[in-house]
């Protein structure tokens, strides 16, 4: 079975390709929201959380998963700016978000094919 994404909001919006995916993340970003979950048929969840500069982005196989996020190694300071939709407003160490840029490139290969690129730098939180 093939996996397929859906984008949470208040009207699930399927994502038939990871463009479409990565054209929500950048109208959400446009219109100020920093904060975006993606659930698949399979039950796994995909959260992306930007400042629009870095971005964590974070893979759980279930509800309840403390799951896996992607990393920057070596990557010294930390930024805030991290908006949830809740209203609360993060800060994360640099190591433990990624480029905007490298966050694009790491949902739309999960969606496209439900793992992380084979050269992507991701701990595992379980």
């Amino acid at each position: 079975m093939i996996e397929s994404w859906v984008i949470n909001d208040d009207s699930p919006v399927p994502v038939s390709s990871p463009a479409l995916a990565l054209e929500a993340l950048r109208l959400g970003i446009d219109s100020g929201q920093l904060e975006t979950w993606l659930s698949s048929s399979s039950g796994r969840s995909l959260a992306f959380v930007t400042n629009t500069g870095r971005a964590m982005v974070i893979l759980l196989e279930e509800e309840g998963d403390l799951g896996e996020h992607a990393v920057d190694p070596g990557a010294e300071g930390s930024s805030d700016g991290f908006a949830l939709s809740n209203g609360q407003g993060d800060e994360y160490p640099d190591e433990d978000t990624v480029s905007i840029h490298e966050a694009f490139r790491l949902v739309e290969h999960i969606v496209g094919t439900g793992s992380w690129p084979a050269d992507a730098r991701w701990v595992v939180d379980r």
